[in-house]
Formats: structure tokens, sequence, C-alpha cells
């Protein structure tokens, strides 16, 4: 697993990487980067078969460490490229976006 900065994390994403979201839906409402694959991280178990363990994915929640954990899981599950955002949605608006609302 890769652990990435805002920086990084949005050089990943003009590349294609396949980015889940793994917040709630009602957090997603407030905040969320275009294009993310919404699964919450309770459902991730179950809904693995929606993601595709060939492809580079990364991984975002609030502040990173559900998104850690995430990333994890799906490195156990057989996912080969995984990475996180480190600090979350949170670091993104204020590093990188700063129209995301902070939460």
């Amino acid at each position: 697993m890769q652990n990435l900065t805002p920086q990084e994390f949005k050089e990943r994403m003009t590349q294609g990487v396949a980015v889940l979201d793994v917040r709630t839906p009602e957090e997603v409402e407030i905040a969320a980067l275009s294009g993310a694959i919404n699964i919450p991280m309770n459902e991730l178990p179950t809904r693995l078969g929606e993601l595709n363990p060939q492809a580079p994915i990364a991984v975002l929640c609030h502040h990173g460490m559900r998104s850690e954990m995430a990333s994890r899981f799906l490195e156990r599950n057989g996912f080969a490229d995984v990475a996180h955002l480190v600090g979350g949605i949170d670091a993104w608006s204020v590093s990188i976006d700063t129209s995301v609302p902070r939460y």
C-alpha cells in the first residue's frame, strides 16, 4: 500500500486510477470528489466484487484512518496496486481544492 499526499493523489487521479471513497453516503453528500466510487467501509466486504483487483485503486475517507484500513483489506483480498490519501478529503480540501467543504 502506498501512502499518498494530496498532490500525489491528484496526480494518480489524472492518470485514471479508480478512486474509492469509503465514507458514508451522508459524508459524501457534504464533500465529494467527482468520479469516486462510494462503497462505505462497512459494506466493502460484501461489495468487493464491484471493484477490479487488477486495476490500480486509490482510497480516501475523511482523515485517512478508514482509507488505510480499507487499503489493507483490499491488499489482503488480492488487490495489487493500492494507495490511500493520507489526511483524507480534509487534507485534499486544505491543499488541493478549497471549494470542497471541510466538516
